[in-house]
């Protein structure tokens, strides 16, 4: 019988349609009280606190975030950077550099020409120039960089879709 779950697939088979709705109402608004969870799912506030939990001990919440409006605290600027570098694609000295700049909300290890796919948030085209010229292009191993600014954004989110979420685990 133990043969039969694996320790990657484990984590997907625990959920079933309550937790993936709680995760849904958790996704639309994390400060939801757990007692209009419950009267939500049919289930008492104790029980929906211990699923909450028991989904945070398995990893598939990985944690809560205040989303802020980047415009009203005065970094409008969003770009896309593809970083080369000439580390070897085993290492990930580069990956945790990048990791660390402030401005970078996401490091994307990539297929194809280019190594990272970056997307910042910066003041202005000054501020990215900045970042390029002092930050990013400081990185020894950067060899090259291209860089996309983004004119409007039309959708972003970080809420991951669980309508088939449990049947593609099981394909795995």
């Amino acid at each position: 019988m133990a043969e039969y779950y694996s320790v990657k697939a484990a984590p997907n088979r625990t959920i079933d349609g309550t937790d993936r709705r709680i995760l849904e109402l958790l996704q639309a608004n994390a400060r939801t009280p757990n007692v209009e969870i419950a009267r939500r799912v049919g289930l008492a506030p104790s029980a929906v606190l211990e699923r909450i939990r028991r989904l945070e001990r398995s990893g598939v919440i990985t944690g809560f975030e205040a989303r802020i409006d980047s415009r009203a605290v005065g970094l409008s600027l969003v770009a896309f950077i593809f970083v080369r570098t000439s580390e070897p694609a085993r290492s990930k000295r580069a990956q945790r550099i990048l990791s660390t700049v402030p401005e970078v909300q996401e490091v994307h290890h990539i297929a194809g020409e280019d190594c990272f796919l970056v997307k910042v948030r910066v003041a202005n085209t000054e501020a990215l120039s900045r970042l390029l010229r002092d930050g990013i292009g400081a990185i020894k191993s950067v060899v090259a960089t291209r860089t996309t600014i983004v004119l409007d954004t039309q959708k972003e989110t970080l809420q991951v879709p669980l309508d088939n979420a449990d049947s593609e685990a099981r394909h795995e």
